[in-house]
């Protein structure tokens, strides 16, 4: 066939003809569905909403990822004896359990502790205000991870793997919950500095890219990149460039049926053309009632970038995104640079943990508070800690080196059991003891709290069914209500 006498014989007038009738009658049949007269016409968008497998506890997500990793005994995992034994040497103490080499002797916490609300948790003294929602909190004292780096840390408690090319977490529910707004992504990360690994932390790995996270950084005028519209195009003109590359797209679609990033790609242009109009209504604070702002802590120099951060995740639940993560960007040190691993405290771990823990103990405990009182945290999780621990003895003179061994991590809201402390670490912290988790235990738990049997949740790839749980992971019976 002679494509190009082919393509002469249809004037431009009908091509745009034809694909103007074809679009309106799509848009025809959408409105007709809204007003209940015709069934929903079946769906190609791999982003349409999907059916739980079960009646979920949760709808959405927001993950507050503590990058560089806190200290579990120095916030949430009280240890006496390891203040009584101060100086002394560790038993069991492995210099190389870190990334670097410990002395082999207890170093006590700097900070001081007391327990809180019904549950009689222990917290710190740099979290009053988290403190006081310890009774809407399930603590888990015993996780531990695979390694003790950052990057394959990080890579593991978001895709369950401690190597790149793996789906995340976020992607894996989009796959298969769909989104709940068609205007805005399924899926957001909220960053200021990228942390340790970057953009492979949340990736959609073999998963089609309609899956992958939108990341943007909420602290400059324009936080989702590419965003706006050429100067050049008004909106008409904007929307009748696409409908002409849609139908050239879709025709080149039918041709390649095999081919599952076609239709990523055609669904991620008009997304990207529908957040032009709902995105900047999202991310604008200004909206929010000078107490709201101030309660997430933006008029403090220290917090109000983490507080930006909590308060857009609130918003965005409200509008129906169902997975954020929010990396926690503050200084490593009082008054110092943002770090990309900003709770690394290898040589300070009073200074480091003062200054992060004032960065976000405000912003998170108003993110609680705001959620429950708007009757959103019972269908959201709320989740926050970091990649590991770190070590019961000391590096160098204050500090504390990388531990896989033992952290903690808690849960809030969407069906977990607030006021329970699961799990142990041993009597200094060191290694996790007592129901031991990992990160197949934590992401089997949250799927089944969003309706999903992690078992069952696959995806073929290289002649191969995978899940975002390998072939492993518990459900943590125990701190659901």
């Amino acid at each position: 066939m002679n494509h190009h006498s082919c393509s002469r014989s249809a004037s431009r007038r009908d091509f745009l003809q034809r694909a103007g009738l074809g679009f309106g009658s799509v848009a025809l049949t959408g409105l007709l569905h809204q007003e209940g007269i015709v069934a929903a016409p079946v769906s190609n968008n791999p982003l349409a909403e999907k059916p739980s497998r079960f009646a979920p506890k949760a709808k959405a997500i927001i993950w507050l990822f503590q990058t560089g990793s806190p200290s579990q005994v120095d916030t949430f995992d009280y240890k006496p004896e390891l203040q009584k034994r101060d100086g002394t040497q560790l038993a069991g103490a492995d210099p190389k359990t870190g990334f670097f080499t410990t002395s082999g002797k207890c170093l006590k916490s700097p900070f001081k502790w007391a327990q809180h609300g019904e549950s009689g948790a222990w917290t710190s003294e740099i979290f009053p205000n988290i403190s006081k929602h310890v009774d809407d909190i399930a603590f888990v004292y015993s996780c531990y991870s695979q390694s003790n780096n950052h990057t394959p840390a990080m890579l593991e408690l978001n895709s369950g793997m401690i190597r790149q090319g793996f789906p995340s977490m976020g992607s894996w529910l989009t796959y298969g919950l769909g989104s709940e707004n068609s205007n805005l992504p399924a899926y957001v990360v909220m960053h200021g500095t990228k942390p340790r690994g970057a953009d492979p932390i949340w990736s959609s790995g073999f998963l089609p890219s309609v899956y992958q996270a939108t990341a943007i950084d909420p602290r400059g005028t324009a936080p989702i990149s590419n965003l706006q519209r050429p100067g050049e195009l008004n909106g008409d003109q904007q929307r009748s460039l696409l409908d002409v590359l849609n139908t050239a797209n879709s025709k080149h679609a039918e041709k390649r049926p095999f081919d599952r990033d076609l239709n990523a790609r055609l669904e991620s242009f008009e997304l990207a053309y529908r957040m032009q109009t709902s995105a900047p209504e999202a991310f604008d604070l200004a909206q929010e009632p000078d107490h709201v702002q101030k309660a997430y802590g933006l008029d403090r120099n220290e917090s109000k970038d983490y507080g930006r951060q909590c308060l857009i995740a609130r918003r965005l639940i409200e509008r129906g995104v169902r997975y954020i993560q929010v990396f926690a960007s503050c200084p490593n040190t009082p008054g110092g640079a943002v770090s990309d691993v900003p709770w690394d405290g290898h040589s300070d771990i009073n200074g480091n943990h003062r200054a992060c823990a004032g960065t976000v103990d405000q912003p998170t405990a108003a993110l609680l508070s705001d959620l429950k009182q708007r009757g959103l945290l019972e269908d959201t999780i709320v989740i926050y800690g970091g990649e590991f621990g770190r070590t019961s003895d000391s590096q160098g003179e204050g500090g504390r080196d990388h531990n896989p061994n033992a952290f903690t991590t808690w849960f809030a809201g969407g069906g977990f059991k607030g006021g329970t402390q699961y799990g142990a670490s041993d009597e200094f912290g060191y290694k996790s003891v007592e129901n031991r988790v990992n990160a197949h235990d934590i992401h089997a738990t949250v799927l089944h709290q969003m309706g999903i049997d992690h078992t069952g949740l696959t995806y073929r790839f290289n002649g191969r069914d995978f899940r975002l749980t390998d072939v492993e992971g518990e459900i943590l019976h125990d701190i659901l209500a």
